[in-house]
């Protein structure tokens, strides 16, 4: 549908211009009459066929057509007023103070949302005063008239600039700010969601507007997405605003301020939030719970905080806007700390935390300020509760950056060890237990790089999995267990342990599910030691060798990473439900689910799905649907390596069944990312099997397949120098040949396509033959023209078919076999050249052959096509 409106308003502008050259251009009039008719704007084709009759009064066509079109008007105009009336009863019915009817007026606000989202609709309550009784709506505070209202706007401002413009001016900014805001979760939510549309609306100007009305529109829309920017800056700061309003509202900033991609080269809307907002969103990252005049926040707050800084940061170009990033961080961390009391000291520390776990190279220049360090580490002494808490965890995002670890192990660990033996408080030992195993885990997975005494780090593990379990404390302080675990399970004794504790497992997927969301990177990460699916290079015997002689340290394996444990570990993982966990993980909106964090997860599912027995369970429990969208956005890699994963499903499972109805589609150009030269063998070769199976199973697969522009690198990977490759794309390019568009490749002038099939159908391989003899075979019946060409583009095409249909193989016979009969009955000169050759002799003996009916059938239908032509006599025997 949408494809036909973009046609249909090309036909419109293409027209438009011919009548600019030549106003008295009636075919131009009458095409554009057409175009118009079909986007619905019956008024302006009206106009269009008027001035066609009036060029020429006497053209029947015009006067059925200009009758046929007033019938339409007509019929719009009932259905219009019709309309009219039910708008302003909705209305009046939602707007009546005295109307106790729920029901009614839930079904008002429903057929109004409804209505709202089709065009005709949402133009017709914009036309009839909509905007202003809406705004009456929102400002009842009633939260399901509140609801109604937003809904509908979503639809008034769908993909329509003007309209949008128009509502953004009639409800003002700081209205919208203040309902996101409020303290309703829902109503906070769905103004949210309509911020968002807006944003969309202004920034990309779909073009869906009534001809004229567009025009008329200012098209830089930037002073008005900076006032929304401004007002949502403000929100963040505002004491009043609700704590998911300021979360839903960090969400946004996330989603429309950044660049979408580094193609896009303006980024001064990044620029702009950083000079007018950056100490705004620090305040949200800032916030120490509890203290006086502390803003509400949730636990997902300050991680929204830090992945909006993130992303800031990353947004910028040159060292000197960077450099204005740090400036601006340390004034405001200065600010606080420097002659402040111990209140405004807290702040500064928490600032760091924040910025250390979004834009690190920040938190690492405010670390360094002059006895920010120092503060850390005496307040991690202190006998209150919440300043304990703010310290030890800046300690441990400390000690996550390398910069630091130094540092803090020579410094801080006798201070964790202490406060993790000695605190009373589970909240605080629990992450002084953290920032130990952060500590412990610097030598990654190098079982000879080992930071404490042999069975510390499985006695940590251990308490961590006590306390994950222990569902009577707050889902907070469970949560640092995980990110103990994300450390610890470097260690492959640690691994072993934590997938033979069912429970364990189960409470990690069961906080994965939480509203909690900032626990996610911390599960995926240890899902990714569980299953081994980091990036682990085998290194070369030569080099090990060296680095002996040199006395240089060497990595070590542990025992229990091998490939027969990781399977165990994977098949545990399968068993105690990790793949709804992962599904559900990857459905949140939560700006917690960062590229990194998506990545991770795709590692996870690629190494769920390696064996084939595994992968049903793995689709059954959701693990497809999920790796769709994990394939199409994120880092390269995650991408890939979803990608991966579902070509592995796609190749074992029958992809109508793993990804049924409209997904079926969007699997493909996931598995046509997998061709590009940059892929590895593996990837390229699953890639193309994957989409042999998809190519063999509609014409409309095929079609995307081509849409995707994949057949010029299947083709590539045809002249591939590794047999399986090669095999694969001959295998893809025969179920691809189904398609008219790549027959008519085959017969394109300069091309060897037809060629290298004619000669892989010689190979010595086997079952290259039989790829290309199939393709040869499909090809010569469904596309003729391509028979009488099979002679030209080689002197060896008649060895080649022979050799076929004297083939022991009964398979690579009957391909051969068909492409004769095909090529029998394309023509007389083909014919001709064949029962001239000793195709006739080889004909006739397999027409008797008993053994084989295929082979027989089709030699027989040959000999009797050529008889037709009179270029060989009837065989008695045979007939």
């Amino acid at each position: 549908m949408e494809a036909a409106a973009e046609d249909y308003t090309k036909a419109e502008a293409d027209a438009s211009k011919a009548i600019e050259a030549n106003g008295r251009d009636v075919k131009a009039l009458f095409r554009r009459s057409q175009a118009l008719q079909k986007l619905g704007r019956l008024d302006q084709a009206v106009s269009d066929l008027q001035r066609c009759l009036s060029l020429e009064p006497n053209n029947k066509a015009f006067q059925e057509a200009l009758r046929a079109l007033g019938s339409s008007v007509h019929e719009k105009m009932k259905t219009m007023s019709c309309t009219d009336s039910k708008v302003e009863q909705m209305f009046q019915i939602l707007l009546d103070l005295e109307e106790n009817d729920a029901d009614k007026k839930q079904k008002a606000a429903q057929n109004l949302i409804v209505l709202a989202r089709e065009e005709p609709g949402a133009e017709k309550i914009f036309q009839s005063d909509g905007v202003r009784l809406l705004t009456q709506l929102l400002d009842t505070a009633k939260a399901d008239l509140m609801l109604a209202a937003l809904r509908t706007l979503v639809g008034l401002c769908s993909g329509h600039r003007s309209r949008t413009t128009a509502i953004l001016a009639e409800l003002g900014a700081p209205r919208l700010s203040a309902v996101l805001g409020v303290e309703h979760e829902q109503v906070s939510l769905a103004a949210c969601n309509l911020l968002h549309v807006m944003f969309d609306s202004l920034k990309e100007g779909l073009q869906k507007d009534f001809r004229g009305k567009e025009d008329a529109v200012v098209l830089d829309s930037s002073k008005d997405l900076k006032l929304l920017i401004k007002h949502l800056l403000e929100l963040l700061a505002l004491e009043g605003a609700s704590a998911h309003g300021r979360d839903n509202a960090l969400n946004l900033l996330i989603k429309v301020v950044p660049r979408k991609s580094p193609k896009e080269t303006n980024n001064s809307m990044s620029l702009w939030v950083i000079d007018q907002g950056l100490k705004k969103i620090l305040e949200v990252g800032s916030t120490v719970c509890g203290s006086p005049g502390s803003l509400p926040v949730t636990e997902n707050s300050r991680m929204s905080a830090s992945v909006l800084l993130s992303k800031l940061y990353d947004d910028l170009k040159c060292d000197a806007e960077r450099e204005n990033f740090h400036r601006l961080c340390k004034d405001y961390v200065r600010s606080w700390f420097e002659g402040q009391e111990l209140v405004g000291k807290l702040r500064a520390i928490q600032t760091v935390s924040c910025l250390l776990q979004g834009p690190s190279d920040a938190g690492n220049r405010v670390l360094e300020l002059e006895g920010i360090m120092d503060s850390v580490l005496s307040l991690c002494a202190s006998v209150r509760e919440d300043h304990q808490l703010v310290a030890v965890e800046a300690l441990i995002h400390a000690a996550d950056k390398a910069k630091r670890a130094s540092f803090i192990t020579a410094n801080g660990v006798s201070l964790l060890k202490e406060i993790y033996k000695h605190s009373e408080r589970d909240s605080i030992r629990i992450r002084a237990l953290v920032g130990l195993c952060k500590l412990g885990s610097a030598g990654g997975t190098d079982f000879s790089m080992k930071q404490f005494a042999e069975g510390s780090t499985l006695k940590l593990a251990k308490q961590c999995r006590k306390w994950l379990c222990n569902e009577a404390m707050d889902v907070g302080t469970r949560r640092w267990a995980v990110e103990g675990l994300a450390y610890l399970t470097f260690d492959a004794d640690v691994k072993e342990e934590f997938v033979e504790d069912k429970a364990a497992m189960q409470a990690m997927f069961h906080l994965a599910k939480s509203e909690d969301r900032s626990v996610l990177y911390a599960v995926a990460s240890t899902l990714v030691n569980c299953t081994n699916s980091y990036d682990h290079e085998e290194p070369d015997p030569q080099m090990l060798e060296l680095a002996k002689y040199a006395k240089q340290h060497i990595p070590e394996q542990h025992p229990k990473d091998k490939p027969d444990f990781v399977k165990r570990r994977v098949r545990k993982l399968l068993t105690a439900g990790v793949v709804s966990a992962l599904a559900c993980m990857v459905k949140s909106e939560n700006p917690a689910l960062t590229n990194s964090c998506r990545e991770l997860v795709s590692r996870v599912f690629l190494a769920l799905v390696e064996e084939a027995e595994d992968r049903g369970g793995v689709v059954a429990q959701g693990g497809g649907k999920a790796l769709i969208p994990l394939s199409l956005e994120g880092t390269e890699l995650g991408q890939t390596k979803a990608a991966q994963a579902l070509a592995k499903i796609t190749i074992t499972s029958n992809p109508e069944m793993a990804f049924p109805g409209e997904r079926i589609y969007e699997v493909v150009r996931p598995l046509v990312s997998l061709l590009h030269l940059q892929r590895t063998g593996l990837e390229n070769f699953e890639g193309l099997m994957a989409l042999t199976n998809l190519a063999g199973i509609s014409e409309r697969l095929r079609q995307k397949i081509l849409k995707e522009k994949a057949v010029p690198m299947i083709e590539g990977y045809m002249f591939e120098e590794h047999e399986l490759i090669r095999l694969a794309a001959t295998e893809c390019m025969c179920n691809m040949a189904m398609s008219r568009e790549v027959q008519e490749l085959f017969l394109a002038e300069d091309s060897d396509r037809l060629k290298l099939m004619v000669l892989y159908s010689g190979e010595e391989d086997e079952k290259l033959r039989r790829a290309a003899s199939g393709t040869l075979a499909m090809l010569t019946a469904l596309h003729p023209p391509i028979c009488k060409r099979i002679p030209q583009v080689t002197v060896h095409w008649l060895e080649i078919l022979q050799a076929l249909l004297l083939s022991a193989s009964a398979e690579l016979q009957h391909r051969g076999a068909v492409v004769v009969m095909n090529m029998v009955a394309a023509g007389r000169e083909v014919a001709e050249q064949l029962m001239a050759s000793e195709v006739l002799e080889i004909l006739s003996v397999l027409a008797k052959d008993k053994e084989k009916p295929r082979v027989a059938q089709a030699a027989k239908e040959s000999l009797a096509q050529a008889v037709t032509y009179g270029l060989i006599k009837p065989n008695p025997e045979q007939a």
